[in-house]
């Protein structure tokens, strides 16, 4: 068997070689004389099978079996010439050419290899730069904001109108066409003017009500309003105001502190303004690093750090950007390209730049990862989804389990993956404010 090798760069190969069709013969009788002490075939004992019965049996299965194992061959041999050890390489190999002849098979076999990645000091890419700074008067709120949404209601007793920020204990009565309507009721109802809790424009025309005075409230119901019945209608609400309440005094003592840090011996004004400025610091850092240092390093990095791509990566992410794409175009402009291989070539081009982007990314990131001793395992990113589903009021285990039937935890893995990496590179090099 003749075997011709083609590294084509750090990431993509090629191997080539004639079969003569006397080896696949060979391995057809082989794997057939192996068959014959397992294989079930009426007539005959277990074990006591004939190669004939076998062949006749498994007929063209059995050649490609025999194909298939000249296929290995070819692969193993190519691997050898290359000194490419099997762990090096990336997703299947590809079979791009299987030219069958009376006497030979012309096969090449396409194979992508991890790409060695030389980082160099990728750390001095990072200049320093000064955490960001929080004064004492955006602690001073953060904390006055967070004890104003624990403080107790109390009664407003002068004279005056419902302002934002006020509680409206109020008796409402709604009405579509002059019929009262289901749930469009209440008393003794507690509205935070400025929460959005009801339909839009109804907070509005309560502001500037007097405890005692009653009103007709005009709004319109959203036309995705839930209940289709009210949905895009136009309602009146008789609306009577009982009280006007109001955030209590809020001092800010140790007595608060006690309060806001449940459990903590030490908990005093001190250290409650403490946590807090750490809490808005944090906030503020991962901002920065969100926004602009996270995306510029890892830019700098895929500019700078050359290495060779597997080419069949590239070509599956341009091919899901593709099928992102073809998602999101109306039925006419799928209408348009499907029956054009070409416009469908054309658009599917547009995507080269992006996705060999992506891809160098991923192989970065993994690269830096393994450098820097950084791994997320399944259960830290079972962790994550569990929490933020919670967060959003979703099912958890629901969510989780469509995540993994979508296929998304990889990328999510990969995710969390980078911003350990990028944040580790960059807390290196924090400057205290």
């Amino acid at each position: 068997m003749k075997i011709t090798t083609n590294k084509i760069d750090g990431a993509n190969a090629t191997i080539s070689a004639t079969i003569a069709q006397d080896l696949i013969a060979q391995n057809v009788e082989k794997i057939a004389k192996s068959l014959t002490k397992t294989a079930k075939i009426d007539g005959f004992r277990k074990g006591k099978v004939p190669v004939s019965a076998v062949k006749k049996q498994y007929g063209e299965k059995l050649v490609q079996d025999a194909e298939a194992e000249a296929l290995r061959g070819v692969l193993d041999a190519g691997l050898e010439e290359m000194k490419i050890a099997n762990e090096a390489l990336i997703g299947e190999p590809s079979i791009t050419k299987f030219d069958k002849k009376d006497d030979v098979i012309d096969v090449e076999v396409t194979i992508a290899i991890r790409p060695e990645i030389a980082l160099g000091d990728y750390a001095s890419e990072v200049s320093e730069f000064d955490k960001p700074a929080v004064t004492d008067e955006a602690v001073t709120a953060r904390i006055t904001e967070l004890a104003s949404s624990q403080a107790p209601l109390v009664d407003v007793e002068e004279d005056r109108a419902l302002v934002t920020g006020d509680a409206a204990l109020i008796d409402f009565e709604g009405s579509i066409g002059g019929e009262l309507f289901e749930g469009g009721a209440a008393q003794d109802f507690t509205l935070n003017l400025g929460s959005g809790q009801f339909i839009p424009g109804f907070e509005d025309q309560v502001i500037g009500m007097k405890k005692d005075e009653e009103k007709v409230v005009k709004v319109t119901f959203p036309e995705n309003y839930g209940g289709e019945d009210l949905a895009g209608k136009e309602a009146e609400f008789k609306v009577n105001v009982k009280s006007i309440q109001t955030k209590g005094e809020i001092v800010l003592d140790d007595e608060l502190a006690k309060k806001m840090l449940p459990g903590e011996e030490e908990a005093t004004m001190d250290a409650l303004t403490a946590k807090v400025k750490e809490q808005i610091e944090n906030e503020e850092l991962s901002k920065l690093y969100n926004d602009e240092k996270k995306p510029a390093l890892l830019d700098t990095y895929v500019e700078k750090i050359a290495f060779d791509l597997p080419a069949f990566v590239v070509e599956q992410e341009m091919d899901m950007a593709l099928n992102k794409k073809a998602q999101s175009m109306t039925e006419d402009e799928l209408n348009e390209i499907k029956e054009n291989a070409e416009k469908v070539q054309e658009l599917r081009e547009t995507f080269r730049e992006e996705a060999t982007r992506s891809v160098k990314a991923t192989f970065i990131i993994d690269a830096l990862a393994k450098e820097e001793g950084i791994e997320v395992a399944e259960q830290e990113v079972m962790q994550t989804i569990y929490f933020e589903a919670m967060q959003s009021g979703q099912d958890p285990q629901a969510t989780y389990e469509q995540y993994q039937k979508s296929g998304y935890i990889p990328a999510i893995q990969m995710a969390m993956v980078e911003d350990k990496v990028l944040s580790k590179i960059l807390n290196a090099k924090i400057k205290e404010a």
